[in-house]
């Protein structure tokens, strides 16, 4: 009896987690039942075990491809349908919202060819990811970086599911920026290598102000090296016309001003009778640029509301929809959250959008007051002060803008170099470059999570719907396997915690009835 009362009262005091030897011996036996697996597999010509449980590979290859695709065309579709309600609101035609054929029809909602798009590229690269990975695994019998590498990579042939060769350079320049985001979050966590000034507290807007500067050049002087839906998306959001511009490239070039074009823009204004057209002039004037009202201040103030206006119904679908699909179970917890961050989200999103707007038109208005010439530079320094405005934004929102934006500005430039024969014109060197930068892309999703950006990290491993991110017990493991687990849960067990809340959030499966 005293003997029981006294081991009961030493073993709390004794903590085998604690004792630093133990765990030496706990390594060490892992190490060696590691390798002991290994010899066993390669033994008997095994392959190291897949992550999928009592699914086939094929099924899960399969099972993964449909729902990846049912998410991604789900996406895109109620973005469309959403902005297609806001266009009818807008237009006061609040009864439309309840007919079908108005909200939905083929003719007023043409999103399912893009939607099917979309639905393939994702859809395709989860799905043959999966099917390669098994495949690598059971070849080559043994799991490495190398299996994750060549997977991805040759999973992103999906991004030919895009028949828009700008659509897929501009994907995968994005994809480049995150990759060369995670290399240097890697070198950086190593102590490697790390950019003087990376410390800094705004270096993400600072990065975001020299793509801006640079879009935004390219946008008034050079407008073929941006993507038509780009340029429409800025001509549509701006208070400036198409004519004013051309006239603005051709007065900083020294071209003739097309002096026709801007008569027939100028015949409906309010001052085109006070205005004097000449076609060697030395700058557009402001009542040029904004001829509907004299005052700059005016002007810019209209601008900015305007812009309001315009782009909420987008920010608002943006933000709603893909939060509404790929987190509908946290959706059908608390709607009205949802509801409500959607709103505040889209309302900041918009606010910097449109100062963005005003402060780009206040710094060309300003030029003109003390300037009698005008030079192209101008441009994009207004561009760079414009962008100021993104530290509107959440601090975490302005890497995500930052990296965004930074695609759009090296594709211009690398059309600029391309055109002036200082880059060779590859075909397809966009196919090419999104599959090396998806197979360094799933290479750290794997191996360095950390060293990438939650948003992203989150949402390929949602797309990806597998093991990965919603870890189950898997039959198959042996006995060391399972002790090896134990040892792991010991160590570590907020991250356990962690990992199954991820998977609790973003299961899809889980809610009854889908």
């Amino acid at each position: 009896m005293s003997l029981s009362k006294a081991s009961s009262e030493v073993s709390p005091a004794f903590d085998i987690s604690g004792d630093s030897s133990i765990r030496e011996a706990e390594d060490r036996l892992r190490e060696a039942m590691e390798e002991l697996e290994r010899r066993q597999r390669r033994t008997r010509h095994l392959h190291p075990p897949c992550d999928h449980a009592d699914d086939s590979c094929v099924a899960n290859a399969i099972g993964n491809l449909c729902q990846s695709f049912l998410l991604s065309y789900g996406v895109r579709v109620g973005i469309g349908i959403l902005l297609r309600a806001f266009k009818l609101a807008r237009g006061h035609s609040y009864a439309s919202l309840l007919d079908l054929k108005q909200l939905v029809s083929e003719k007023d909602l043409i999103v399912r060819e893009e939607a099917c798009r979309v639905g393939l590229l994702f859809g395709g690269f989860t799905g043959s990811y999966h099917a390669l990975r098994c495949t690598l695994r059971k070849w080559r019998k043994k799991e490495t970086p190398f299996n994750v590498v060549l997977a991805g990579s040759v999973a992103g042939l999906s991004i030919l599911a895009l028949d828009d060769s700008n659509r897929r350079r501009t994907l995968a320049l994005y994809l480049l920026a995150r990759l060369a985001q995670c290399a240097y979050n890697s070198a950086k966590s190593k102590k490697m290598f790390h950019l003087w000034g990376s410390h800094l507290r705004h270096g993400d807007s600072l990065l975001f102000s020299l793509a801006c500067a640079q879009v935004m050049y390219a946008f008034v002087m050079r407008p073929e090296s941006l993507p038509k839906s780009y340029q429409d998306f800025i001509q549509k959001t701006g208070p400036v016309a198409a004519p004013i511009y051309k006239a603005v490239r051709e007065c900083c070039r020294g071209s003739p001003v097309d002096i026709a074009a801007l008569s027939i823009y100028l015949s409906n204004r309010r001052t085109s009778k006070l205005l004097k057209l000449e076609e060697f002039p030395s700058i557009i004037p402001c009542s040029m640029i904004h001829p509907d009202t004299s005052s700059c201040v005016a002007h810019n103030v209209s601008a900015t509301s305007a812009t309001f206006r315009k782009t909420f119904p987008l920010y608002f679908s943006l933000t709603f929809v893909p939060f509404v699909v790929l987190r509908l179970q946290k959706f059908m917890t608390s709607p009205l959250r949802t509801c409500w961050h959607a709103v505040t989200g889209a309302v900041r999103s918009t606010t910097f959008l449109s100062a963005f707007v005003g402060i780009f038109q206040g710094v060309i208005c300003l030029h003109r007051k003390v300037a009698v010439k005008d030079h192209k530079l101008v441009y994009w320094v207004a561009g760079g002060i414009a962008a100021l405005s993104v530290l509107l934004e959440k601090k975490a929102r302005r890497g995500e803008l930052a990296l965004y934006v930074l695609p759009r500005a090296v594709d211009s430039w690398w059309y600029i170099l391309v055109n002036h024969h200082l880059l060779p014109d590859i075909k397809n060197a966009e196919v090419a470059l999104f599959c090396m930068c998806m197979g360094g892309i799933m290479y750290y999703l794997e191996h360095e999570p950390d060293t990438m950006a939650p948003l992203l990290r989150n949402l390929i491993r949602r797309f990806l719907a597998s093991r990965m991110s919603n870890p189950g017990p898997l039959p198959s493991r042996n006995t060391s396997y399972t002790y090896l687990h134990t040892l792991d849960a010991k160590k570590k067990p907020n991250a356990a915690e962690t990992e199954t809340s991820v998977s609790q959030t973003y299961n899809l499966e889980a809610i009854p009835g889908l």
